[in-house]
């Protein structure tokens, strides 16, 4: 079986770290794009500069491109794109096509076997190793120091940023509320596993005592206390939330 799942970062993070990649020489000429079976046109999805790259590109260039891929990238590259007629803007008006692509994002995402939030790493880990009953060898690390956390923005230029990615925006805190209720269904569903373990225990326990019969090896030598909150299963929290707001 394949299961389908992503990871999602914080729109503002995520935009910058785009650019600086693109400042860096990066491109996506052999993307395809495709969608109901073909690429776009060159006036469906105009490049935004000539040459072999955007080298060295200023982010007020980058934020001026109308036809710049990066802008709200997390819905486009999760919605259904043949949903609103693929990358001929022509198809429908703006609003129309943006709540059908946020819809569809937004659907696509929650039936997904499994998705993680860049800036929650552990609680990722925790979930992605309980949805797949698989361990990592090591713990994820929150790493904060990143090309995006960087970036010395004015307040109207992150405004700006999240002005054109506010489809992002809104998929991100969609995704980021169903994930922190997963993770607490998750921790309270495995606490009363624990619980109701420890409960059984002491039932079999007790009906040894009560019938006179030794214990098994196993079990000699074993003190079974009063659980406490403390003797549940943990996990070592991550920050609250990595995103700075400039």
């Amino acid at each position: 079986n394949f299961y389908y799942i992503t990871m999602l970062r914080d729109p503002v993070s995520r935009y910058l770290s785009e650019w600086k990649h693109v400042q860096r020489g990066a491109t996506w000429k052999t993307a395809l794009h495709m969608c109901d079976g073909r690429s776009p046109t060159q006036d469906e999805l105009p490049t935004c500069y000539s040459g072999d790259d955007w080298s060295g590109v200023t982010l007020k260039d980058f934020m001026n491109c109308p036809s710049n891929l990066a802008n709200n990238r997390q819905v486009r590259m999760l919605a259904d794109l043949s949903l609103v007629g693929c990358y001929n803007l022509s198809s429908m008006n703006e609003s129309q096509r943006n709540d059908i692509l946020l819809s569809s994002a937004m659907s696509n995402l929650k039936n997904m076997a499994f998705y993680g939030l860049t800036e929650f790493q552990r609680k990722t880990q925790y979930l992605f190793e309980r949805t797949f009953s698989l361990r990592f060898i090591s713990a994820f690390t929150q790493i904060n120091s990143t090309r995006a956390a960087n970036v010395d923005l004015s307040e109207a230029v992150r405004r700006r940023i999240e002005e054109l990615n506010f489809l992002d925006v809104q998929l991100y805190e969609y995704a980021k509320d169903l994930f922190l209720q997963r993770f607490q269904y998750t921790r309270q569903r495995e606490h009363q596993e624990v619980r109701l373990k420890r409960r059984e225990e002491r039932r079999w326990l007790r009906e040894q005592r009560e019938q006179g019969r030794p214990w098994p090896s196993k079990h000699k030598g074993r003190v079974f206390e009063k659980e406490t909150e403390n003797d549940l299963p943990t996990t070592t929290e991550d920050y609250t939330s990595q995103v700075v707001r400039w």
